[in-house]
């Protein structure tokens, strides 16, 4: 099995059912070692993403403001917009193995994890959709972890804007998610929650192995790591702009150090 022109067919899909059961196909034929390399892969800059023949795309600054978490409605629209970034989470991690050849084994085997987790994260989101009476695509949604994942062509900028800071401001994200759920206390909310405490989790190791490999790639391009809010700025103007909460104890077991963290936070950090 090829491994890029396989990946591409993945990335491409239109159907999640279709890209679901594909990647795992793939990902069983990676993990058996039943797949090669092609040397002379030239990437494609996608225009379109996967999702654009059943979502409704709109600008991320139109999207309808949060209905109030104590409604059906509201609480699929939350859950909705949350399965939106997972699933568009799955291209990201399949275009990081897509997007650059020639990079260790193990980054392979990092970022195909990651799109595993991705998936399942999608899947559990989607079954509390259904129990909603909604669908993924019934709300709409935004384009703009796609265009980003079009435009980090470098593995430094790459693993510097998308796991290191995008994915990590889902880590300050879900606690205040989770606090507002909380206050509900109903039977789906208390399910909510329990899904994206599952997610949290493992978006930690997700951040980390994007703060692995973004250290990996500055020492191999001969940059510096310190110029991660440079670098991210460049992409996301207001990125070092600080944040209301910050989730200081999940930045630091994903990699970040106090003085990355001072940057966006005047909450206390220890090292």
């Amino acid at each position: 099995m090829r491994f890029f022109t396989t990946l591409e067919k993945i990335l491409t899909a239109s159907d999640p059912r279709e890209k679901i059961a594909s990647f795992h196909a793939f990902y069983e034929a990676f993990l058996a070692g039943e797949t090669a390399f092609e040397e002379d892969h030239t990437p494609e800059i996608f225009t379109t993403p996967s999702f654009a023949s059943f979502c409704t795309i709109v600008p991320a600054t139109t999207l309808p403001k949060r209905k109030s978490l104590s409604t059906p409605k509201g609480k699929a629209y939350l859950v909705h917009s949350i399965a939106h970034i997972e699933y568009s989470a799955i291209d990201l991690a399949l275009d990081h193995c897509y997007r650059f050849k020639g990079m260790p084994e193990a980054y392979y085997h990092d970022w195909l994890e990651v799109a595993e987790e991705e998936v399942r994260h999608f899947q559990m989101l989607e079954e509390i959709l259904k129990k909603l009476g909604y669908a993924y695509g019934d709300f709409p949604v935004h384009r703009f972890l796609f265009d980003i994942s079009q435009k980090t062509l470098n593995i430094v900028d790459r693993m510097a804007v998308v796991p290191r800071y995008l994915e990590a401001s889902g880590l300050d994200a879900s606690p205040q998610v989770i606090e507002k759920l909380k206050r509900i206390d109903d039977f789906l909310s208390r399910e909510i929650i329990q899904a994206l405490e599952v997610i949290l989790e493992e978006e930690i190791d997700h951040v980390r192995k994007g703060d692995r490999w973004y250290r990996w790639a500055c020492e191999k391009q001969k940059r510096d790591p310190a110029e991660y809010y440079t670098i991210v700025s460049r992409y996301l103007p207001g990125a070092t702009k600080e944040k209301h909460y910050v989730n200081v104890k999940s930045r630091k077991k994903a990699g970040f150090s106090c003085d990355e963290i001072r940057v966006i936070s005047s909450q206390p950090c220890e090292e």
